[in-house]
């Protein structure tokens, strides 16, 4: 049997707890299924969709939103200089306050 790494690629909520974008891969699984993640420009209510190195992720962070492009895939959660070094922040928009 082989690894989701090795396979080319990743169940996204498994991705976004590895990358350290969500403390606990439940709390990765709520966020994709309230629909705030959008992977390579669409948006994805499925925790089990892969995702492959070289896609573009859109994530809300707090009162931020951060766009990501994914390097590599990760093989573990690690400490996050190991998380950082696998995507390529794209830009960081502010939430818009009124």
């Amino acid at each position: 049997m082989t690894s989701p790494g090795a396979a080319g690629s990743i169940r996204l909520d498994k991705l976004l707890w590895y990358l350290r974008f969500a403390r606990s891969r439940s709390i990765a699984q709520a966020m994709v299924a309230a629909g705030h993640i959008r992977l390579d420009g669409r948006r994805v209510t499925r925790a089990s969709a892969a995702v492959h190195a070289g896609a573009t992720l859109v994530l809300p962070l707090g009162e931020r939103i951060e766009v990501v492009r994914l390097l590599a895939l990760p093989g573990r959660r690690g400490p996050a200089s190991e998380a950082q070094a696998h995507y390529v922040r794209l830009g960081t928009d502010a939430a818009a306050t009124s």
